[in-house]
């Protein structure tokens, strides 16, 4: 019998609770952001018979170029950045994905199984949602060494030589430091740190041997950046898998240029991981849901772009954090109650436990 699925608890929110941060950019970007939206603006006032030199017409037209400059400044980084994008054929591409029975990994892996990917699910627990097509399960802790390097060589038998990798797999324990046994701290490391670099040990020669590129993909969070109370092991091993994912970007541009490698740093994520936990503030900082991370991951591998996907808003900021004084982030974390969050988690076992009771 597949596991149960994941319903989110109930959160407190007031009416407004979907008006955010996020959702109000959203609509910018698409109105006075766009550059043709911008150029538009003249266009109507010049068809009102405003003359060039009239104030509203002079402050259209500057806006418009100031948009527009910035739309091209950004292609510019990007390109700057991450390279020429690769060639991404779907029907050649074997997309590995740890952690993918469940949550967000489950939502990538269906995606590109539908899509006519061959995609391999690593994970220690059954597909949530039964068989999918176009992915093929492969049962493996991804925190043993050993096993990795077994189910790669099925992989590559079975499906053919990898060319898209995703670190996905994560656990967490949510406990006070002082509450955590050693054992639970080595499962939490090994898998949500030691197991990218197993996986990358093992699947990332086979990239570079296959000789038509690839694209690496960890999944890490802005806990990583930030820290949080009750999320010791978790916050370390993610902030280490970003050191890690940096690291590694600077040695392929040098060895490998045709890899390319994108860091995703989400905000809390609507799964089963964080089960329990209560949002903070959605204004500022709102759940994220899996499919928009999907989007996201899905977006740079099929553009065969390198990437960092920050979400929320707030995560592309959160670097600025750490610039300021001391006593003015410890006002911040209090007053967004990053460190109450944990205090009604449950986790992934409650989450199944709490769907059985609704059935």
């Amino acid at each position: 019998m597949p596991p149960a699925s994941y319903s989110r608890p109930p959160q407190h929110d007031s009416w407004f609770a979907p008006l955010s941060v996020d959702l109000i950019l959203k609509v910018l970007n698409v109105t006075i952001f766009h550059p043709f939206i911008c150029w538009l603006i003249p266009l109507c006032l010049r068809a009102q018979t405003t003359k060039w030199e009239a104030p509203p017409m002079v402050g259209a037209i500057a806006w418009a170029i100031f948009i527009s400059v910035m739309w091209i400044a950004s292609a510019v980084n990007q390109r700057i950045a991450n390279g020429a994008p690769r060639e991404v054929d779907l029907g050649e591409e074997v997309i590995v994905v740890t952690g993918g029975a469940s949550g967000l990994g489950m939502l990538v892996a269906e995606v590109y199984g539908m899509r006519g990917a061959s995609v391999a699910v690593l994970d220690v627990n059954e597909m949530e949602n039964g068989e999918a097509r176009g992915v093929t399960f492969y049962k493996c802790d991804v925190s043993d060494k050993e096993q990795v390097a077994k189910v790669a060589v099925e992989i590559e038998k079975d499906l053919g030589t990898p060319t898209v990798l995703i670190n996905n797999a994560a656990i967490v324990v949510g406990k006070p430091l002082l509450d955590l046994s050693i054992d639970e701290i080595e499962t939490s490391i090994g898998t949500n740190l030691l197991g990218p670099f197993y996986c990358l040990k093992t699947f990332l020669p086979a990239i570079i041997r296959g000789g038509r590129g690839g694209t690496i993909v960890n999944v890490s969070s802005v806990i990583g950046h930030l820290g949080a109370a009750q999320l010791t092991d978790y916050a370390a091993a993610k902030a280490g898998l970003t050191a890690l994912h940096k690291s590694l970007a600077a040695e392929l541009r040098e060895s490998h240029p045709d890899i390319r490698t994108v860091l995703v740093t989400p905000g809390q994520l609507s799964t089963p991981l964080f089960y329990g936990v209560q949002t903070p503030n959605s204004f500022f900082a709102p759940v994220v849901e899996p499919v928009d991370v999907t989007k996201e991951i899905v977006a740079a591998i099929d553009g065969g772009k390198g990437v960092t996907a920050a979400m929320p808003f707030y995560a592309r900021w959160v670097d600025w954090y750490n610039v300021l004084p001391v006593g003015v982030q410890l006002v911040a974390r209090k007053l967004a109650g990053v460190d109450r969050g944990m205090k009604t988690f449950i986790g992934r076992t409650g989450s199944a436990e709490e769907s059985k009771k609704m059935r």
